[in-house]
């Protein structure tokens, strides 16, 4: 049973991974990520590791991805003031 969910967790991993790559738009980007952080704490769960599952569930499925999405909304933003200047 253990070594199904790890299977499931690695694919999950695989798949979430080759999608942040393959996405384009960096607010989507950043929410792929936070999947990928969430799955990866569940497979940091599987091979029984639960501090590096928490600290990936913090970093990886939640402050990263937002410090990546108000950043690219300050970018736009920015972009907007600018071509609204000229």
């Amino acid at each position: 049973m253990a070594d199904a969910f790890i299977t499931i967790c690695l694919l999950l991993v695989a798949s979430a991974a080759t999608v942040a790559v393959a996405v384009r738009d960096p607010a989507r980007q950043a929410l792929v990520l936070s999947v990928l952080g969430l799955a990866l704490a569940a497979l940091f769960t599987a091979l029984q590791a639960p501090d590096v599952a928490l600290s990936q569930l913090a970093v990886g499925s939640a402050l990263t991805p937002l410090l990546i999405l108000l950043s690219v909304r300050k970018v736009r933003r920015r972009g907007r003031n600018e071509d609204a200047d000229r």
